[in-house]
């Protein structure tokens, strides 16, 4: 950044290099200041200083708290909510319903492209206005588009809700005011459905599913003009200097991050690569990454599978068929108590250690989380397609199923906070990145995979046999094994 120019009644000391910076007709570049550069910088008056978000009260914390965590309750409930409108969809616009459950994926590879630049106003306030273009779209082309970006407007609140916490909470609060966040995002794809099958249903139809959304997006937008305060350090302090220099008329009066000058190469290697990187370069973000990727893409298969379960298997009507999403509802809800349980623990440690965070202490509910995830995925799998079995049994799987993915997902994500501290924004990005392409992808093939292989266990292995050339089923003479001898030895 050029030197900043002393007082006017200065003489003007013109050097060699000056010449080549004209201000004026008769003024070339001044001097540098001749003070301490750092007697002009703003910085934090002190530990209380309102600029420090950590120093703010608690309901000014939770006020802030609330208005982001609304926010991506908003944008999580519109993923989901177009769920039960796959069917209408596809009969209005003609056609398949593979091709309908785009509007599910193009949302979600929304979150993995979304802009991280924009503010949450600005985002919300776009997020709202696709929306609407989705509700009264005419034809199918502009349905996905519309809901592709408000895909990417909506990963705005998602993206920037880490470091707002961090800037508000220190190392033993932050844990539970994620846990708290999360769960919020978590319970928006759960609920969706369920509003959305009896929206669909009724007399309103499926525009409907997209209008209301919008409506929410609407009043999160006003929660945020009215409620929002900015937490980022840096563009506080920016702000308060602007307004020292505007108030004294010294121009000098500048925030360190003012002297930076951005250019392409600054942008590709310290905000697009760095992602990258850590995903490709550290093993620990690569494998915590393809985890969590493979279990928000069970989130978002079970949006496909629980219709098919308990509508076709079970023969439920389709709103009422919906309402077991209230065991993964609930679930949610236990895993977040989980992993609170756990805080005063991780605080111990985290004191032990000189308040220096202790990244594999995090991991601990993630354990628990994932030995309830596979049992309530078995628990689903083996008792969902027989309608002998009482209904509430594969619905209350999901009490555990859902708990695991909170836990896991939750936990995966702090620990990456805590392990690469300075460069967690880049390390949780690559996460988002990726995780969102998995769960955008598992939805279209949720209806071949049950088709195909049926749900519970038998029906897998029966699937296996069937490819067998030696094991005898009922699909035909095999060739080479005792079934074709078999067969032979009829005939004979």
């Amino acid at each position: 950044m050029f030197d900043l120019a002393p007082h006017h009644s200065a003489p003007i000391k013109r050097t060699k290099t000056s010449e080549n910076y004209k201000l004026a007709p008769n003024r070339w570049l001044s001097p540098p200041l001749e003070d301490d550069h750092d007697l002009y910088l703003v910085e934090l008056t002190g530990d209380d200083d309102p600029a420090n978000a950590k120093s703010w009260t608690v309901p000014r914390k939770l006020r802030t708290a609330f208005v982001l965590g609304f926010d991506a309750l908003v944008t999580s409930w519109g993923s989901s909510v177009y769920s039960p409108a796959v069917t209408p969809i596809s009969e209005e616009f003609g056609v398949s319903s593979v091709v309908a459950i785009l509007g599910l994926t193009l949302y979600i590879c929304g979150f993995a492209t979304g802009p991280l630049a924009f503010a949450p106003l600005r985002a919300c306030f776009v997020f709202t206005c696709f929306m609407f273009a989705a509700a009264t779209a005419k034809e199918f082309q502009t349905l996905m588009l519309a809901r592709f970006f408000a895909g990417v407007f909506a990963s705005c609140p998602l993206a920037v809700v880490g470091g707002a916490f961090s800037d508000m909470f220190g190392n033993e609060t932050r844990g539970i005011a994620i846990a708290a966040f999360s769960a919020l995002v978590f319970l928006g794809p759960f609920i969706s459905p369920i509003v959305g099958a009896f929206i669909t249903e009724s007399y309103l139809g499926w525009r409907w599913t997209e209008y209301i959304t919008g409506i929410m997006g609407a009043l999160a937008f006003v929660f945020d003009l009215a409620l929002m305060e900015e937490t980022y350090l840096k563009t506080i302090l920016q702000k308060r200097a602007a307004q020292i220099r505007k108030a004294t008329g010294n121009i000098a009066i500048h925030h360190v991050s003012e002297e930076e000058v951005v250019e392409f190469n600054d942008l590709l290697h310290k905000h697009f690569l760095p992602p990258l990187q850590l995903l490709f370069r550290e093993p620990i973000v690569f494998l915590i990454t393809i985890y969590t990727a493979f279990i928000y893409g069970i989130l978002y298969l079970f949006l496909e599978a629980y219709p098919i379960v308990f509508t076709e298997y079970r023969g439920i009507p389709s709103t009422l068929a919906t309402l077991p999403y209230i065991g993964l509802i609930v679930g949610v809800l236990i895993g977040c108590g989980i992993v609170i349980a756990f805080e005063p623990r991780y605080n111990r440690k985290l004191k032990a250690n000189n308040n220096m965070p202790v990244p594999e202490q995090r991991l601990l509910p993630m354990m628990v989380g994932a030995t309830l995830f596979p049992i309530g995925l078995f628990w689903f799998a083996w008792t969902g397609n027989y309608p002998s079995i009482h209904w509430i049994v594969p619905t209350l799987s999901g009490l555990l199923t859902s708990a695991g993915i909170m836990t896991i997902f939750l936990q995966a994500l702090n620990y990456l906070i805590d392990a690469y501290l300075m460069v967690a924004a880049s390390a949780i990005a690559a996460n988002t990145f990726l995780r969102s392409f998995f769960g955008a992808g598992f939805p279209l093939f949720a209806a071949q995979m049950f088709n195909n292989l049926g749900l519970s266990g038998p029906g897998v292995c029966l699937r296996l046999r069937r490819m067998s050339s030696y094991a005898p089923t009922d699909t035909g003479k095999k060739k080479g094994g005792q079934g074709s001898e078999d067969e032979e030895a009829k005939t004979e």
